[in-house]
């Protein structure tokens, strides 16, 4: 039924007479009022409600909104919040310091590895087709199981251009190498890879200059490059000469590109013609041989799935025995989850970005454990204060505001004194991680330092807060703080968590190093030792005989050969047959190129049969297998046995022991030894140890007498093996950092505790001492809570740093065993470092004299 009526809206007026100052409430709402009627009478009812709503919501404006007197209460109490807290950081010194120096170490740790894990998941995310950027991947299917590898046949880039719709972009490129530049009589080392075409449109490499290559004899090179060679980037149209073992090719610079960024996981410095490569270079052009590196960029709406089936269907079409499968996966993802086993994506450098996720997390509950007991400890000296203010009237809301300030700015002040520490050590942390790792203030680590305040000011205040301010004011006035079982059960958990966490990261490191030593030390089968080797270029692809023959004439030089070995693998290949073998026999060997003498310098040990020697003639048709290849083939007698190679028969004339070509990551795998002097791309030397450098420089003066212009790099074999595990190398420098920043801040919480616990038994010693016990036997006293606590906390720390240990260990194919001393070592540890903290303050609480504990009684 229609109102006759009318008035106003009552919650517009509630409103306004609720927020307007009250000089103006009358005068307001008469005017209100007044119009509210008028639009009524001359309108209508509902648009007189409208217009009401309007004009009490065009009032609330600053000048008409009265003053909130809660407001300035809640002012004042934040004032007065932070005076007391201020004043108590003054009064307890000792707590204040070690909270903030335990957080803000602490905190430093967080950040340098909030540095390093952002660094981690930034390579290879700058492409610009990066959600639709795969690397064509296959999987090798053999009797000893699945190989992955990143080779496919580089005829199937066309293939995939012709005949796959949903790819908008392909490239084949092969793997970065070290090559030979020159210019004029210039001559340049520089790393450098062969691309197809639209090498430029799958990835993101901008050009500052040029444009892409359009012929086999075109060059892009890096800014970098350039200022090296040329001393300017603007470098387009000149020549250049390439050089590689004995091949040569004038080239012409087509394009400047942008220095790789360092958050790359491939670093090259110039880009040649696949064309080039594929045309002139590529001996063995078949479906068979996995000399391409292919990616594509599908098209926004493309099923990768779909794209996967398609191409991997244009290999079958080619391949009839159905041993290789072809698949796609992400570019972006290749870096941190690049390990597969089986054919299955297993890991990768992703595993010690978790590890350091979860020391950052154990650093940051240490750190905070720290705060929460010394804050509980050191409620004895607050009684009185709380007392007083729960007397006086003082909510509960109040003092936990209060405790909340306390740790927010202890918080606040932790994460401005990390940030300095970040500031002052990154230097020297770029160094031990091999990162440019930089701390900008932008706008998302703003962000995060707000979260991480405001998180680790309320988990670690947030136990004192509810604790504290729950006391009640006529026990905390007389002076008694209810000591209940699960307050101290509570606190002393804490500890025990604290070392238990602590004793993990000690085991952790420890087995990391232990293994790495292993690493160092192990016998590979081979002697890596004082091996040195360069490449093999220029004039000495035409003179290696009378180049190795002068080599072995220097007094430094034990031993020369030409050489084909490399750690870490080289070529590989399937296209080997032998008697009796069967469809389903599928092997891949590692093949190495070799010379006379290169069995016997390497310090391989035969089996059977003998090594390549000039006294048996041209060996071109022998073939020296390892033991593994041998058992792989199913013979029990392989000497003077003819295989099928895919350059020719080839007689089995030895057989050598096993041997760890690539890392000890993997077990042993298939190898044969090529007679192929020709095609060998490296000199080889064993030099006598303890006069190294000077046999290099003759080895040098040598070299450039061979080879006028040429740079003379010699690498050593032993250096190159310890860089297969730089990754595991890093890592475990910086847990063996981290974990002893994990073990000092729980010493200092520690320290705290035993301060706590030495002053809350002051009276107790004065007697004791009174009654004659010795100051050694105080230290015990003391002492004995803390030592159970570690005891019960190596315990718990030992079954799980196992199992962590042994999943790590998981990894190698070789490596040591979990011996129990490994685990005694960092229980002993911990507890003695733990005595020593203790030891600090209960000693000197021990040999205070009687009177000066009992004075107050």
């Amino acid at each position: 039924m229609k109102n006759k009526h009318p008035i106003p809206p009552k919650a517009a007026t509630r409103l306004l007479t609720w927020l307007l100052r009250s000089d103006m409430t009358e005068e307001v709402l008469g005017d209100l009022e007044e119009k509210f009627y008028s639009v009524a009478e001359e309108k209508s009812f509902l648009r007189a409600k409208l217009n009401y709503w309007y004009q009490v919501l065009n009032y609330l404006r600053p000048f008409a909104i009265k003053k909130s007197k809660s407001t300035s209460i809640q002012s004042t109490m934040v004032r007065h919040n932070l005076t007391l807290t201020f004043r108590n950081y003054r009064k307890y010194k000792t707590q204040f310091l070690i909270n903030l120096t335990g957080l803000s170490t602490g905190l430093a740790c967080v950040l340098f590895i909030s540095l390093w894990v952002a660094d981690e998941q930034s390579v290879d995310q700058f492409h610009e087709h990066r959600d639709q950027l795969y690397q064509v991947m296959s999987n090798h299917s053999d009797a000893s199981g699945i190989h992955t590898l990143r080779g496919v046949p580089g005829m199937l880039l066309e293939e995939i251009q012709a005949k796959v719709p949903e790819v908008r972009y392909a490239t084949a490129s092969t793997d970065t190498h070290e090559f030979t530049l020159s210019s004029e009589e210039s001559y340049f080392k520089a790393d450098g890879k062969f691309a197809s075409e639209d090498f430029l449109q799958v990835f993101s490499y901008p050009l500052v200059e040029g444009a892409g290559i359009s012929d086999k004899s075109g060059i892009l090179i890096s800014e970098s490059l350039a200022m090296r060679i040329f001393k300017s980037t603007h470098v387009t149209g000149k020549s250049l000469v390439w050089h590689f073992f004995n091949q040569k090719k004038a080239v012409v610079v087509a394009g400047v590109f942008q220095s790789i960024p360092h958050n790359s996981s491939d670093n090259f410095d110039f880009v040649m013609s696949w064309d080039f490569f594929h045309d002139d270079l590529i001996t063995y052009k078949n479906w068979f041989n996995y000399y391409g590196r292919i990616a594509v960029v599908l098209n926004p709406s493309a099923d990768p799935k779909m794209a996967t089936d398609k191409i991997d269907a244009l290999l079958k079409e080619h391949q009839q025995d159905g041993k290789v499968d072809l698949f796609l996966t992400r570019y972006s993802d290749l870096y941190l989850h690049g390990k597969y086993e089986n054919g299955e994506q297993a890991g990768g450098r992703v595993e010690n970005v978790g590890l350091f996720r979860i020391i950052a997390l154990f650093i940051l509950f240490i750190a905070s454990i720290n705060f929460i007991n010394l804050s509980t400890a050191k409620a004895t000296h607050r009684i009185k204060e709380i007392g007083v203010k729960k007397s006086l009237g003082a909510s509960r809301g109040s003092l936990m505001g209060q405790y909340f300030t306390e740790s927010l700015m202890l918080s606040l002040l932790s994460v401005v004194v990390a940030f300095l520490l970040v500031w002052l050590l990154l230097p020297q942390f770029n160094f031990l991680a091999q990162k440019q790792l930089t701390l900008n203030l932008t706008w998302p680590v703003i962000q995060t330092a707000g979260l991480l305040i405001i998180v680790v000011g309320v988990v670690a205040g947030s136990y004192p807060a509810l604790y504290l301010s729950g006391l009640k004011a006529i026990e905390v006035l007389k002076g008694k703080l209810s000591r209940k079982t699960g307050e101290v059960w509570g606190r002393k958990s804490l500890v025990v968590i604290q070392f238990s966490l602590s004793i993990i990261l000690i085991v952790s490191v420890l087995v990391v190093y232990q293994q790495m030593e292993f690493v160092k030390q192990k016998n590979l089968g081979y002697d890596r030792e004082n091996l040195v080797y360069f490449e093999r270029e220029g004039r000495l692809t035409d003179h290696s005989d009378a180049f190795v023959g002068e080599l072995k004439n220097i007094s430094g030089v034990t031993h020369a050969a030409l050489s084909g070995f490399n750690v870490g693998g080289g070529n590989s290949t399937g296209g080997i047959s032998w008697p009796g073998k069967t469809p389903e026999d599928q092997i891949q060997f590692w093949e190495i190129n070799s010379g006379n003498g290169l069995v016997e310098m390497l310090g391989l040990e035969l089996v059977t049969g003998r090594a390549f020697s000039a006294e048996f003639g041209a060996d071109s048709s022998s073939v020296i297998f390892n033991e593994t290849a041998i058992a792989a083939m199913g013979m029990t007698d392989p000497l003077g046995k003819i295989i099928s190679h895919y350059t020719g028969d080839k007689k089995i004339v030895g057989v050598v022991k096993d041997f760890n070509l690539v890392s000890l990551h993997t077990r042993v795998e298939p190898m044969v030894f090529l007679y192929k002097p020709a095609e060998t791309h490296w000199v080889m030397a064993r030099l006598k140890p303890g006069n190294e450098v000077a046999t290099i420089q003759e080895m040098g003066s040598l070299y450039e007498s061979f080879n006028p212009g040429y740079v003379f790099k010699p690498q050593f074999v032993d250096q190159d093996y310890q860089a297969q595990y730089a990754s595991e190398e890093r890592v475990g420098v910086l847990s063996r950092y981290f974990a002893g920043f994990a073990v000092l801040i729980s010493c200092l919480g520690l320290f705290g505790l035993a301060a706590f616990t030495a002053e809350r038994r002051t009276k107790e010693i004065g007697i004791r001492k009174v009654m004659g016990s010795s100051v050694l036997g105080i230290v015990y006293l003391l002492s004995l809570d803390f030592t159970k606590m570690v005891l019960v906390a190596a315990v718990i720390a030992m079954p799980i740093s196992y199992f962590i240990a042994a999943d790590w260990l998981e990894d190698f194919a070789f490596r040591i065993g979990l011996e129990w001393w490994f685990f005694a070592l960092a229980g002993l540890s911990a507890l003695l470092v733990a005595w020593l903290t203790v030891a600090l303050q209960t000693i000197r609480t021990a040999r205070i004299s009687p009177v000066e504990c009992l004075r107050n009684e």
